[in-house]
């Protein structure tokens, strides 16, 4: 049934999206104690680049949605991030997996400290599936822009290059994951963080990018 209802929700959402009608995407809310909630301007700023500059139509705020919600299957597009513990119960892997494996996207954006958690938890999600590093030629690195280095760095932690990750289920990838490159704090408001123009610019091109593939590979 849940799966029958996302499909009927996607196609009021291609609908929507060829129209140019609104649509809206949402931040995940899980267990587990982690900030599920940082970032709090990202999104809002991300989608207002993105309806400037894709020529979208996503509404203003961001939803908030559960794991293991039916709600989840509203949404083209599910942002996750956070710096500490995340826990899936069986039930909301399960959701989340049916999500996913029926045309939603999920994008985990490590904002620091949420690795060695979301790669467990995953493995809840697709026991049978691991995150692989994408090649920098893959098509979510080349929408409306261009990153033939992959994603770019906004913040150093551990002195790593930034990775994108991903998911592919039946040659989908139904999972972006981006770590060591904290895209999320790059969209928020500048005062936040005092990052450079130039580096807010190349963060929220990128999530511009992962959102234009989410809105056009859900088969």
């Amino acid at each position: 049934m849940r799966k029958i209802t996302f499909l009927l929700s996607l196609f009021a959402f291609i609908i929507n999206f060829e129209s140019k009608s609104q649509i809206k995407i949402a931040k995940l809310q899980y267990n587990g104690g982690g900030d599920w909630y940082a970032n709090k301007t990202a999104l809002p700023n991300l989608i207002s680049f993105c309806n400037e500059n894709l020529l979208t139509d996503i509404a203003k705020e961001e939803a908030n949605v559960e794991v293991g919600s039916p709600e989840i299957f509203n949404y083209p597009y599910v942002y996750m991030t956070g710096h500490g513990n995340v826990v899936f119960t069986d039930y909301e892997a399960e959701n989340l997996r049916t999500y996913l494996t029926s045309g939603g996207f999920l994008h985990i954006d490590d904002n620091y400290g949420m690795d060695k958690f979301v790669r467990l938890e995953m493995k809840k999600v697709f026991p049978e599936l691991d995150f692989v590093e994408l090649p920098f030629d893959h098509s979510i690195y080349h929408q409306k822009y261009r990153f033939d280095n992959g994603l770019p760095k906004v913040h150093e932690h551990d002195g790593k290059r930034p990775q994108g990750f991903g998911i592919i289920y039946k040659g989908r990838l139904v999972c972006f994951y981006s770590y060591e490159s904290d895209l999320g704090n790059g969209w928020e408001d500048q005062h936040i963080h005092n990052d450079p123009e130039e580096i807010r610019q190349q963060a929220l091109k990128a999530g511009a990018n992962i959102i234009s593939y989410a809105f056009t590979h859900f088969e």
